[in-house]
């Protein structure tokens, strides 16, 4: 990543980044804090507190607040605090989210349909009704947040219909939006390789039924992959960062795929 940085990129720039313990949002955490960002790390866990310590021990400035964006109270408390840090925030990027189970959807009950939609839908709906506020006091801000190509793909159909929602919020927010100065985008990652996660989404796969589903979504998600391979936090991390950045000035309400060819 090292040949990759910006160093000064986000030099005086309030980011806020949601889901900043682990995963993408923990990558790009640390990527704005490289590039001499000042970053608001939002988690529900815990272990979002040790990642900001890191930050601060290598240099950077970072604040870690706890809350879970799926609840708009606590969305509208982490967005007060984040504000409040340093008076402003000049950019969120939307990463809660993810898959909790795979199966075909007739294998789906009702609540757990609820909950794919409330887990991967609601973080960002709220978080940027509770950032909009500021954005636009501001006359000027930027949100990226981050879909999913699965919107095409098997065995996760709530999931691909919550992160269908988010890229319809991005592209009817940026239109909302673009008179303020604010900027709306978002990538659509593909399949990912990351570390193992320290908090689950939700349960393993049981059986082997239940486990070849899952097989069943790596399968066709390296199938549509033209690279034929999952991609790197890295290569998911540098397109989130570019569309926070300045560089990225003249761009809004667009989703840009991140899958090595699948389109999503």
């Amino acid at each position: 990543m090292t040949e990759w940085m910006h160093p000064g990129r986000f030099a005086g720039k309030i980011v806020v980044v949601t889901g900043a313990a682990q995963g993408i949002g923990l990558a790009v955490a640390r990527r704005v804090a490289a590039e001499s960002g000042l970053v608001v790390l939002i988690d529900r866990a815990e272990l979002v507190h040790e990642v900001a310590r890191q930050i601060r021990g290598s240099g950077g400035e970072a604040l870690s607040v706890i809350g879970d964006l799926e609840r708009y109270d606590d969305t509208l408390s982490a967005m007060a605090a984040a504000q409040s840090w340093r008076g402003r925030i000049d950019v969120l990027i939307n990463n809660v989210g993810g898959t909790i189970w795979a199966r075909p959807f007739e294998h789906y009950g009702p609540e757990e349909i609820q909950k794919e939609i409330q887990r991967s839908l609601f973080p960002t709906l709220w978080a940027c009704r509770a950032v909009l506020p500021y954005l636009i006091e501001q006359q000027a801000g930027v949100i990226v947040n981050v879909a999913s190509v699965a919107t095409r793909g098997i065995n996760r159909v709530p999931y691909a219909a919550a992160k269908g929602g988010v890229g319809a919020i991005t592209a009817a927010l940026a239109m909302e939006t673009a008179r303020y100065g604010i900027r709306v985008v978002a990538t659509a990652p593909g399949g990912t390789d990351a570390p193992a996660r320290l908090v689950q989404r939700g349960p393993s796969p049981d059986g082997e039924r239940e486990i070849a589903w899952y097989q069943e979504i790596v399968d066709q998600t390296i199938d549509s992959t033209l690279l034929k391979r999952y991609g790197t936090l890295d290569e998911q991390t540098a397109p989130i960062v570019f569309l926070a950045s300045d560089e990225a000035s003249y761009l809004t309400g667009m989703v840009l795929p991140v899958a090595g060819g699948d389109l999503g």
